[in-house]
């Protein structure tokens, strides 16, 4: 059975990350999630080599320079991307992958590699998303309104995506996300 690369996209508050860790437990024994490298620095409980891999800025523009990554991106003044090598030796030991990343990322992966699924967790609306985000009250207004411009930029990039899976009940969606994987790695 060919392995794949699955690339999870969603907006901020869509719930993507509840439904891909929900996934995972289920079925960690087929994927492996990918570990990207970023430049911003370690969160409370963030370990090198697990959450991501943390290096410098010039680190990063060293590996951009010498074509290292399958693909990266600037998000919040802060570098992601994600190591050629890094998905070439999960391949090699006969791994799936899931890549957590956002559109502009997803769709550079596509370009280099098109056998790559690119499913995107989407909200019920954008009214419901803005529900969401507002109901965190965690953010001031000025941050929500920048978030709604990026959500209306990621649901217009979305139309490029293989599948969009609508986040309006959790099972559903985890099922959903579970069904696209087994029959593209069937298929």
């Amino acid at each position: 059975m060919n392995k794949k690369l699955f690339v999870i996209s969603g907006c901020s508050g869509v719930g993507k990350g509840t439904v891909l860790k929900e996934f995972m437990n289920r079925n960690s024994e087929h994927f492996i999630l990918s570990v990207s490298c970023t430049t911003r620095k370690p969160r409370a409980g963030e370990i090198d080599g697990v959450n991501y891999f943390f290096i410098t800025r010039e680190e990063f523009e060293k590996a951009v320079q010498e074509d290292k990554f399958l693909e990266h991106a600037e998000f919040a003044g802060n570098l992601y991307g994600t190591k050629k090598k890094f998905i070439k030796q999960k391949f090699e030991e006969g791994l799936n992958i899931i890549l957590e990343i956002e559109t502009q990322g997803a769709l550079q992966v596509k370009k280099k590699m098109p056998e790559a699924v690119l499913i995107f967790i989407a909200p019920p609306s954008f009214e419901e998303l803005e529900h969401r985000l507002r109901g965190r009250n965690t953010e001031d207004e000025q941050t929500i309104q920048t978030r709604l411009h990026e959500v209306k930029i990621e649901l217009e990039r979305s139309k490029q995506y293989d599948y969009i899976v609508i986040n309006d009940n959790l099972e559903r969606a985890i099922n959903e996300v579970e069904k696209i994987t087994r029959n593209e790695l069937e298929g």
